[in-house]
C-alpha cells in the first residue's frame, strides 16, 4: 500500500493514517441474536441460549478489558454463511 501510493505522491511523502492488526475467530454455530450482541462483552452475560453450557460470562468481558487496556476495540457480528464472528484490532504502536 505504501509503495504504491508513493509512485502517486507528487513529492513522494505519504501518511499512513491507521496501523493495526486484528485478530478474529469465526465459528459455524447458530449464530447471534442481534439483541444480545450489544451485551457479548458485559460481565457475567449469557445469552438465553448458552444459560444451559457451562461457563460464567466472564471470558469475553476479559477479552475487552484486556483489549481496552491496550487501545483497541473489540467487535461480534454474524458471520455470512452462518455462525458467528468475534474479535478485535489492536493499534500497531
Amino acid at each position: 500500500l505504501v509503495d504504491n501510493a508513493c509512485k502517486f505522491a507528487p513529492d513522494g511523502v505519504v501518511e499512513v493514517v491507521s496501523v493495526a492488526g486484528t485478530v478474529m475467530v469465526r465459528d459455524r454455530g447458530p449464530g447471534l441474536q442481534d439483541a444480545d450482541i450489544p451485551h457479548l462483552f458485559d460481565r457475567f452475560y449469557r445469552s438465553v441460549e448458552m444459560r444451559s453450557r457451562p461457563g460464567s460470562g466472564l471470558g469475553l468481558a476479559i477479552v475487552k478489558s484486556v483489549v481496552d487496556a491496550h487501545g483497541g476495540t473489540v467487535f461480534a457480528r454474524n458471520a455470512v454463511g452462518g455462525g458467528a464472528e468475534i474479535g478485535f484490532t489492536l493499534p500497531v504502536r
